[in-house]
């Protein structure tokens, strides 16, 4: 018996295994505790790498847009290089919980270090920092300068997109395959309210306000300030602390309430050598299940289309709409409301319709979203987009999860899921750079305005591209994976 057929014999003895131990339902608390990570690690996600990071950078600190693409881009790289092999590791083991755990502590740890790193090693400068140390004439916010706070959010940029696959590989465990759309839909859901909570916690700490109401009594932050450790200077340096703090504290429901259903036997051996070959295997392996590799293509394109303007799209307000820098608080905090709803209707769509019909229709809104944002440079018609965009923008991870899952079986995943992270995640190296270098270059040259709209046009053509390569990939509708 060759090798390959051994293993193709092995995978489908696993598939049969885990079929069998694995509820059809689970209890309530574990979809529910399941649910609310995507609550939890929106916080990360809406307070570090789309609201505060960096227009720190860039606007606070004088940094580049390249130096901020660059530091994304060491992210991705370091997912490249582990996350194919752990997600083999993980299905080897079935066990998922535990990767989800590590990644997100990990993620904490670094965010509350970018907090303590940017107040001991960085000037602190910058709108809303109580009381500014203007940085030296000497000092430039160059690489090295940079180095500690650069590297602390790449390590906390990779553990957060590091915890995802391993996460995403947990759904099939929770629901039959004609519920994993609406629960999709709820976790994507809790995300923004996660984000909107997040916003509403943390801003205090930069600027002793709420979006609103206004500023909020000095003996209130004060106490606030003493409870939570290194948010005194105020600015965006005193956001990265409580930020870490939050994202664990609602972490606790799935380290505590959700399970792992049918893991292999403890002390199963992880086969870090097969590990490797499995990852080239799953390329390969991916030819037998009809549109899979296919879907991963598509997926380099669109996430990193999202990706790319997310992380910049703050910026875009500050720099090319004219948004007061600290105004765009509260710009992205009402964005962030329709998303909520969008997000459980594209869940209740993808079980009615089918996952990949409504994957196309939300690319199709982006595109035509984003062209709106370039030929509409005022604030109201930014207004306009935004809370469109914020109604559309749940319909991707909603729908791509069912989407993969439909396509490969339940038991190999977790590496399929890798391997789309792994495919994003190269591809994010490229995009934000391009974003980068064109508004760099093209600056001096034509204007902040006009350089801004140009690297908009090119995240356009990513998603046109990704529509493309989509319409190929098989439409399977709820069919579960066999």
């Amino acid at each position: 018996m060759t090798s390959t057929h051994q293993a193709t014999l092995e995978r489908s003895r696993d598939r049969h295994d885990l079929s069998a131990a694995r509820p059809r339902r689970a209890p309530v608390r574990e979809r529910m505790s399941w649910a609310i990570y995507d609550f939890a690690n929106t916080i990360f996600s809406m307070n570090v790498t789309t609201l505060y990071f960096s227009v720190w950078l860039v606007s606070d600190l004088g940094a580049s847009n390249t130096m901020y693409a660059t530091a994304s881009a060491a992210a991705s790289f370091l997912v490249i290089l582990s996350i194919p092999v752990l997600g083999s590791i993980s299905d080897d083991q079935r066990r998922r919980k535990p990767w989800v755990i590590g990644f997100t502590l990990l993620c904490c740890a670094a965010t509350a270090l970018i907090g303590i790193l940017g107040q001991h090693q960085l000037p602190l400068i910058g709108s809303e920092v109580r009381h500014p140390h203007g940085a030296p004439g000497a000092w430039h916010p160059n690489l090295g300068t940079m180095f500690g706070v650069l590297a602390a959010f790449a390590i906390a940029n990779y553990a957060y997109q590091a915890a995802l696959p391993f996460y995403n590989a947990m759904l099939p465990e929770l629901v039959p395959a004609e519920e994993q759309g609406h629960l999709s839909g709820v976790g994507t859901g809790l995300g923004y309210v996660g984000s909107i909570v997040g916003v509403l916690l943390v801003v205090p700490f930069f600027n002793g306000a709420l979006p609103v109401i206004g500023a909020l009594p000095a003996r209130t932050m004060s106490a606030l300030r003493h409870i939570v450790p290194y948010t005194d200077a105020g600015g965006r340096v005193s956001t990265f602390v409580p930020t870490a703090v939050l994202f664990l504290l609602f972490s606790l429901p799935l380290f505590t309430l959700c399970h792992d259903h049918g893991p292999a036997p403890r002390g199963t051996r992880a086969h870090w050598r097969r590990a490797f070959r499995e990852v080239a295997n799953t390329l390969r392996d991916a030819s037998g299940h009809p549109g899979a590799l296919r879907f991963i293509i598509a997926s380099f394109l669109y996430q990193d289309a999202i990706g790319t303007i997310i992380g910049f799209m703050t910026l875009y307000a500050v720099k090319a709409v004219g948004f007061t820098a600290g105004t765009e608080i509260t710009l992205f905090l009402v964005l962030t409301v329709p998303a909520i709803f969008g997000s459980y209707l594209y869940g209740e769509l993808v079980d009615r319709f089918g996952a990949k019909r409504c994957l196309a229709l939300t690319l199709v809104l982006w595109v035509l979203l984003l062209i709106g944002m370039v030929v509409v440079p005022s604030k109201t018609g930014f207004w306009i987009v935004g809370l469109l965009i914020g109604l559309n923008f749940g319909g991707v991870p909603t729908a791509e999860r069912p989407v993969l899952l439909s396509l490969v079986p339940d038991a190999e995943a977790g590496r399929y899921f890798s391997l789309m992270l792994l495919s994003a995640r190269a591809a994010a190296i490229v995009g934000p750079l391009i974003w980068g270098i064109t508004v760099d270059t093209l600056e001096p040259r034509v204007g902040t305005g006009l350089a801004y709209r140009a690297a908009v046009i090119s995240v356009i053509v990513m998603f046109v591209i990704a529509l493309v390569v989509l319409r190929r990939v098989p439409d399977r509708r709820t069919q579960p994976a066999v």
